[in-house]
């Protein structure tokens, strides 16, 4: 099973991540992140530091979506393992579509036809939301903050969120990001179990 946690930067996610990591120890699940699961992940690190061209920084973290699946995501769901992500290929449908405005006829569509066919859909999404004003406290000062994390493109960022959230209620579930993260964290622990004991029940039918 494959879970995957996504929300804007300030969002608190990677605090959930790392939440889980406790919560859930006891189902051994595969913790990973995206990017930086796999060395194409530092590249696209420094493409971001640097800021260099959208459509390099871009296909990047495509290749580092395509590294994370073959030696993380894909062994682990075949040995049968949970497999938790903090981000994956959402983040990207979601920032990409905005820094690449402008720069390539419909961004959104473009980076999902390079997904086609071969990545892995997630099983479950939760998706952390609040104010963008509340999480830009919670980021470095503006002047030391990465591109992605502008105003500006929170907003934008955070509405392709909820459009994807709309478009597959199955999927998502939306996490009030403003509640302690002691009972987001909880919340989320107690649904990822169960998912887990559902997955088991049909097995055993």
């Amino acid at each position: 099973m494959l879970i995957t946690l996504e929300g804007i930067d300030g969002s608190g996610k990677s605090s959930l991540h790392a939440a889980l990591k406790e919560l859930l120890s006891d189902l051994d699940p595969v913790f990973t992140r995206e990017p930086g699961a796999t060395w194409v992940g530092d590249q696209v690190r420094r493409a971001i530091a640097e800021q260099i061209d959208p459509i390099t920084e871009a296909t990047l973290f495509v290749a580092d979506h395509a590294a994370h699946l073959a030696k993380v995501v894909r062994p682990a769901l075949a040995e049968g393992r949970l497999v938790i992500s903090d981000r994956y290929s959402d983040s990207r449908f979601a920032y990409q579509s905005v820094t690449l405005q402008g720069i390539v006829p419909n961004p959104e569509g473009w980076m999902r036809a390079m997904h086609n066919g071969w990545t892995v859909i997630p099983d479950k999404t939760f998706l952390c939301v609040l104010p963008v004003d509340d999480a830009l406290t919670r980021l470095k000062p503006d002047s030391q903050r990465e591109h992605f994390e502008k105003r500006e493109t929170l907003e934008k960022v955070q509405n392709n969120y909820l459009s994807y959230a709309r478009n597959e209620p199955g999927r998502f579930v939306i996490v009030d990001a403003m509640l302690p993260r002691e009972t987001v964290a909880r919340f989320v622990a107690d649904a990822i179990r169960m998912m887990v004991a559902e997955g088991k029940k049909k097995r055993k039918r």
